[in-house]
Parts: structure tokens; C-alpha cells; sequence
């Protein structure tokens, strides 16, 4: 197998698993549990069922046809930036699978349901909780954590310093 074929089977299994496992996640909290009812009622971690018509922390809340739309375009340009990026390795594809996996299942969810399914909700002290979230948002948050490791080692952040040094003089 080529190089490239491989590169896009690693991202094409990491994009299938991602989907599957935040899909049937969201299938279960959404088959068990009501809107608002946590498991368990008490403790640090909680599974919560929410709904969420917005974005990450509630953000353009009931603008789905725009939250759609960005989420196609991010996706398209991911798609871009794996089609050119020239030192594409298991690290970096398997970053772009995360990534396009979880923006995949929440916009899934925005065009079946009309929201995005949450439920993983940590309770920090007291009742100040991070706003709950799923397998999708844990997966493109790891994504780009990988994918920015990978261009800071790549030297690709070093080398675009230094051609913008060298136009500046």
C-alpha cells in the first residue's frame, strides 16, 4: 500500500470509530435517560443528557442552519489542509480523523435532531460544572492538541517564523 493510501485509511478508520462511538453514546444517553437526568445523581463525574442547540459552551445557541454550515466549511478545509500538508505521518492523520470524526457525529446530530446530544458532565466544586459535552467535542479537542504537536515538531512553526522574518527585512 502507498504512503498516501495508507495515510487515508488511518484517517478513514479513526473517522469510522470516532462516528460509531459518539453516535451509539449519544444513542444510549438519549434512550436511558431524560433531558436534565443524571447518572449518577451525585459525584465529580456525571453522564447528563443535554441538549444543546448551540455550539462549544452554549455559543450561537438555535442557529443550527449557520452552525451547519460553518461545520461544512471547517470540514472542507481540514480536508484541504490534509490534501496538501507534505509531512503527513500516522501522528498527523490520525490527528485529522479526530477531528473530522467528531465534527462528522455532532453534524449528525445537528441535521437529524436539530441540536447536538451532550452528556459527559464533570463537576468541578461545588456547583460550578464545565458545560457537559460528548465523545465528539473530546475527540476534535484531542485532535487538535495531536495536530499541533505534530506541526510544532515537524519545524513547521519554526520554518513559517523565518520566512516571515526574512520578507519583513
Amino acid at each position: 500500500m502507498s504512503e498516501g493510501k495508507r495515510r487515508i485509511a488511518i484517517s478513514l478508520i479513526v473517522i469510522a470509530l470516532v462516528v460509531a462511538l459518539d453516535q451509539l453514546s449519544k444513542l444510549w444517553i438519549r434512550t436511558n435517560l431524560t433531558p436534565g437526568e443524571s447518572l449518577p445523581q451525585t459525584g465529580f463525574l456525571r453522564l447528563t443528557y443535554v441538549t444543546n442547540t448551540g455550539s462549544a459552551f452554549g455559543l450561537l445557541a438555535n442557529q443550527t442552519f449557520l452552525l451547519i454550515a460553518i461545520t461544512i466549511a471547517c470540514v472542507l478545509i481540514i480536508l484541504l489542509f490534509f490534501r496538501f500538508i507534505s509531512q503527513a505521518s500516522v501522528l498527523s492523520s490520525t490527528a485529522l480523523g479526530l477531528i473530522l470524526g467528531g465534527a462528522t457525529g455532532n453534524l449528525i446530530d445537528r441535521l437529524r435532531l436539530g441540536y447536538v446530544t451532550d452528556f459527559v458532565d464533570v463537576r468541578l466544586w461545588g456547583n460550578f460544572h464545565w458545560p457537559a459535552f460528548n465523545l465528539a467535542d473530546t475527540a476534535i479537542v484531542v485532535g487538535i492538541i495531536t495536530l499541533i504537536y505534530f506541526l510544532y515538531h515537524s519545524g513547521l512553526f519554526k520554518r513559517v517564523y523565518e520566512h516571515n522574518r526574512e520578507i519583513k527585512k
